[in-house]
């Protein structure tokens, strides 16, 4: 059983005020991001006492988990059933049909709202789950007086338009603990975003536990930037969070910076150097100063040995081999050292995702260069026939100042108001790399000048929502006054979830 972020759905259906009429436009809907059709037919469905959730056998705790959510957040008496209908008003039906669904791949739903029933069917669980975020946003503001919860009727059918639809944290220049990721990974799950990328080394600190290379956490996890105590995960700590964003329906892509952003590991181990010395722990901010040796036998060992203990407590089908800003590595030296790591991850069963150069290597067919910086890299990739992950910094970096005027974050790519971060179109983005070519969006955020989870909201909220429906709905849907006007009534939902969100200048939230 995928177990439904509860203690957030409760919390939005909690945040409703009293003073909005019971809907039956489903048009008028504050969804975020927009589905894919709408039809509506203007009847109220009503939940309430003795509102039956049936099911199919495989599907009993999912029902289960919903029903109880759904009691505890509207004090209704909510049942579980399988099989077929009984009597009563109010009836919610969740189903997985497979192949008898259109060919939208497996996170497409249907959601059919009728005046006594809901239909909520998918090819995956996965799909349920997204349907049942819509389902969500589709509750009243209030009950009616009769303690019924009323949803306009009508049918949304939907489906990503992006099979990678991502998020990255740094936890490296900063660490953040276990409950801070779960927490990222509860709002995450809340936009339909699939993919959690975690930063784990970096130059300023070594955040995963290798158990054949101890000192990587030890000492090269033992500071951050700025300075203090730093930390790591335990390798119990990691797979605590891969089953959490399992049940969230996310998967988790680990990433080791390689062969530059290295000075953490370099610091825990001088055989990795080329003069065999450690160089001082780092707590500064800069780049492009550290490199593994590239020439040395040991460091294919080491390589090895962190992408097999990494690997085998992650299910999911990538790792992130970095490769990005790596100055001091000679270009004669990159090109071998990538192409033999790539090996490596793929004797392990992993797809190999890499920053923009590693395009400047002979990249593996199933590969993936994530756009960050240079056109001319993504474009080389996509001449190796590899698909591209779009995340260009001048637009979804979560890590870039609002405006001149914000205290947090940095610059150097651009100022990111919520409106640049949503007035862009991935498919035309760069001339040469069309939707066919690419894997989807991913938002990075770094954290050079992150210190806290509330911080990572006030940069995350919400431009996050904007990559969200970017990835997510089609291009014909997604249209900047709509979504401002969608953002406004949703907003109640981030108040309530206590997220300290950007109320950009761009909106008027009243």
């Amino acid at each position: 059983m995928k177990n439904l972020p509860f203690l957030l759905i409760i919390a939005l259906l909690a945040s409703f005020s009293c003073e909005n009429p019971a809907p039956t436009d489903l048009n008028k809907a504050a969804l975020i991001p927009f589905p894919k059709e709408i039809f509506p037919t203007h009847e109220r469905f009503c939940l309430q006492n003795g509102t039956v959730i049936h099911v199919q056998e495989h599907l009993l705790p999912f029902a289960e988990a919903m029903g109880e959510t759904l009691a505890a957040a509207t004090n209704l008496d909510i049942v579980v059933e399988k099989g077929d209908v009984t009597s009563g008003p109010s009836h919610i039906y969740l189903e997985l049909l497979g192949d008898d669904m259109d060919d939208e791949g497996p996170e497409s739903y249907e959601l059919n709202i009728k005046k006594k029933k809901i239909y909520l069917v998918s090819k995956s669980e996965a799909g349920l789950f997204r349907g049942l975020q819509t389902l969500l946003q589709l509750l009243p503001t209030t009950p009616t007086e009769d303690n019924h919860w009323v949803v306009a009727s009508g049918v949304i059918t939907d489906a990503p338009q992006y099979d990678y639809r991502g998020a990255m944290l740094d936890v490296s220049r900063h660490f953040f603990g276990v409950d801070d990721v779960k927490r990222f990974i509860d709002l995450i799950a809340l936009c339909k975003i699939n993919y959690l990328h975690l930063h784990l080394a970096d130059d300023q600190g070594w955040r995963i536990e290798i158990k054949s290379w101890p000192n990587l956490t030890t000492h090269g996890g033992s500071t951050q930037v700025g300075g203090g105590s730093g930390g790591y995960y335990t390798q119990n700590d990691y797979q605590e969070i891969v089953r959490y964003a399992e049940s969230r329906y996310v998967t988790i892509v680990p990433e080791i910076d390689m062969p530059g952003h290295t000075n953490a590991a370099l610091a825990s181990y001088p055989e990795l150097n080329c003069n065999g010395v450690s160089p001082e722990l780092y707590t500064g901010t800069e780049v492009g100063f550290s490199t593994l040796c590239t020439s040395k036998e040991i460091v294919y060992q080491f390589v090895d040995d962190v992408v097999r203990e990494i690997a085998a407590m992650t299910p999911g089908p990538y790792f992130h081999i970095g490769g990005d800003e790596s100055h001091v590595t000679a270009l004669e030296d990159y090109i071998p050292f990538i192409e033999r790591v790539q090996d490596i991850v793929t004797k392990y069963d992993k797809q190999v995702i890499g920053w923009d150069e590693i395009s400047h290597a002979e990249l593996r067919e199933d590969g993936v260069v994530q756009y960050w910086a240079m056109a001319e890299n993504a474009l080389r990739g996509v001449a190796q026939g590899t698909k591209v992950l779009l995340s260009p910094a001048h637009k979804v970096y979560l890590d870039m100042q609002y405006d001149s005027t914000t205290e947090l974050g940095l610059h150097w790519a651009a100022y990111i108001e919520l409106d640049s971060a949503y007035l862009w179109s991935p498919e035309t983005l760069v001339p040469g790399i069309g939707k066919e070519n690419i894997l989807g969006i991913e938002s990075p955020l770094w954290t050079e000048t992150i210190t806290n989870m509330d911080e990572i909201e006030y940069m995350a909220f919400p431009r996050l929502l904007a990559h969200a429906e970017l990835s997510w709905s089609p291009a014909e849907a997604r249209n900047w006054d709509h979504f401002s006007d969608r953002l406004v009534r949703y907003a109640e939902h981030l108040k309530q979830l206590d997220i300290d969100y950007y109320a950009s200048p761009v909106i008027t939230w009243e």
